[in-house]
């Protein structure tokens, strides 16, 4: 790494070649990597310290992948960017790990070099790049300073990688983004596959719109995506 400071990465992994595959390499990279071979261990030591990342299996003993990802996120309300890895490869499951609080996901067989990829763009976006302001589209609003995030004044728990989404769409309101340049905006060079996006846009919906009355996220067909206030919609 570059950065001058290491980072500190929490790894649940029960399979232990993986394991020592991924903890040799980060730390040759010098991160500081913690380690549990299950979900209980590992849910553990990551609502007991800080991380500057998860790398979370979806199969573990104990207690499986998507039920600590979701501890954390909602018993612990830790917005720690989590990158989940799985031999899984249908959109059902990919959504199910997003749905449960994951922000980005690698099908196992994956090269150790694209893992740490992944885990410095998650890192990068997470600690940083999103200026501190309030951003409000109707009575939608996110507050950059403490990274929360309402409708209607009740507060809604919203993913980095869906904060990112957000803050880019309406920051843009109410003009469209297209699919290639929401993308770059949240995950830089190293793009997501063509699943992640569409995943992540789908459990924004199920979090910003579906328990009110009006839709704000909306997709045009063939130009992209946009948040809109509905009461300034002719």
């Amino acid at each position: 790494m570059n950065s001058g400071k290491s980072k500190n990465v929490l790894l649940i992994e029960d399979h232990a070649d993986i394991a020592e595959m991924v903890c040799d390499y980060l730390e040759n990279r010098e991160y500081i990597v913690d380690y549990a071979a299950d979900g209980i261990t590992g849910l553990h030591l990551a609502v007991s310290n800080q991380y500057d990342a998860v790398i979370l299996d979806l199969m573990l003993p104990g207690m499986d992948g998507l039920d600590v990802c979701q501890k954390i996120r909602d018993d612990a309300r830790n917005d720690v960017p989590i990158i989940m890895l799985t031999a899984r490869d249908t959109l059902d499951d990919k959504i199910s790990g997003l749905d449960r609080g994951a922000d980005d996901y690698l099908i196992k067989p994956f090269a150790i070099q694209e893992l740490e990829a992944r885990i410095r763009s998650l890192i990068r976006r997470h600690s940083g790049d999103i200026k501190k302001e309030m951003i409000t589209v109707g009575d939608l609003s996110i507050d950059t300073s403490t990274l929360k995030v309402k409708r209607a004044d009740k507060e809604l728990l919203i993913t980095p990688i869906g904060l990112r989404i957000l803050s880019v769409l309406m920051r843009a309101s109410p003009a469209v983004v297209s699919r290639r340049e929401l993308e770059r905006q949240v995950w830089g060079d190293v793009l997501p596959d063509s699943d992640t996006l569409r995943s992540h846009l789908y459990n924004l919906r199920k979090v910003v719109d579906k328990p009110f009355d009006k839709n704000l996220l909306l997709t045009v067909q063939g130009s992209g995506f946009k948040i809109i206030d509905p009461n300034e919609t002719s």
